[in-house]
């Protein structure tokens, strides 16, 4: 029987360890993809760390996902073997509850995480349901391609649907995994674009980035910097710091709306009077179906917008892992399989 290399935690809290299983074989429905590159996302800590309910273990985790189609199970159209596709945090609805009904398949009561519902993509190749797939533009190699199966999606999806038009001012709350690539996205929206970190170090990058302004947190109060640009249309927190969240609001305009990615367990803090008289909101956003991700990788395509990744080989899966946690990654590790 093949064999393919597998990065599987066996206990909760578990270390990331190289382990041979069985090539999984595709059953109806499903395609097998050979995994070329995987990111490495702050979430898959809530995976390993038995966070999220009813987490099956051994584990094997990663949504982050870009490779090849390998093998098509039965009753699989549009999909051939050898196409490029990504699978993203989106790995496949249930087709039958309310949501999916109503085509809210992102709001899909029984949404299928990879490396949560399935065995995931710290592996050299995952079986998946055909309906996960994004494709995967020649342009974009799978590395770079990987991360926008989650933090590119989330960003450019949010930014898209926000009420922001072109040339209106939004900020976007932290340079790291997800606010680079928010930073990129606003530009290439065609909004006025600020970022907002800590320290004055980061402006040069935020300009290299497409930021036309920087706010550093720590040099005043960042609503009255917000204001004095007349006010932001939209703040993208991508921050994971309620606290910071909070200090943005009354830097939005009338009208304005604080969309929520970053996650911190901790509340929000606004008082109804900052919201009543000037209709703002606090408006919370999850990634994105599979075709968002396959508009998302076409935009990053056509505009040039690209994620910063450093690469380790599935191999050194437990030391990415922790260089992630560690923060001194700014922007996405990405592990690679050599397939």
């Amino acid at each position: 029987m093949p064999t393919i290399r597998s990065a599987q935690v066996n206990e909760p809290g578990g270390a990331l360890r190289i382990v041979e299983r069985e090539l999984p074989e595709p059953g109806r429905g499903q395609v097998r993809v050979t995994v070329e590159a995987c990111g490495v996302c702050r979430s898959d800590s809530a995976f390993i760390n038995a966070v999220f309910p009813d987490v099956p273990f051994p584990l094997v985790t990663g949504h982050e996902i870009a490779g090849r189609i390998d093998a098509l199970g039965d009753d699989v159209a549009g999909w051939v073997p050898g196409q490029r596709v990504a699978v993203g945090w989106f790995g496949g609805n249930c087709g039958s509850c309310r949501g999916c009904r109503e085509g809210d398949f992102i709001h899909c009561e029984r949404m299928q995480v990879p490396g949560w519902a399935y065995p995931g993509g710290y592996s050299e190749a995952v079986v998946v349901p055909a309906t996960a797939l994004a494709r995967i533009p020649d342009s974009l190699t799978a590395v770079e391609a990987a991360p926008m199966g989650c933090a590119g999606v989330t960003t450019f999806n949010s930014l898209r649907r926000s009420p922001a038009r072109p040339g209106d001012l939004v900020a976007v709350l932290g340079l790291g995994g997800l606010g680079h690539l928010g930073v990129q996205f606003a530009n290439r929206l065609g909004f006025e674009t600020v970022a907002i970190a800590r320290g004055s170090g980061r402006a040069d990058a935020a300009a290299r980035l497409g930021a036309h302004h920087y706010i550093d947190s720590t040099a005043g109060e960042v609503a009255k910097q917000l204001q004095a640009l007349g006010g932001a249309r939209v703040v993208l927190a991508t921050a994971g710091s309620s606290a910071a969240m909070s200090t943005t609001i009354d830097g939005l305009r009338p009208g304005g709306e604080l969309i929520v990615l970053g996650a911190d367990p901790e509340p929000i803090q606004v008082s109804p009077f900052q919201l009543i008289s000037t209709s703002r909101s606090v408006h919370g956003h999850p990634s994105g179906t599979a075709l968002d991700v396959e508009e998302t990788l076409h935009f990053a395509a056509l505009t040039g917008v690209r994620p910063m990744t450093e690469t380790r080989p599935l191999a050194e899966a437990e030391a990415a892992y922790q260089r992630m946690l560690s923060g001194d990654v700014r922007h996405r590790m990405v592990l690679t399989t050599g397939r």
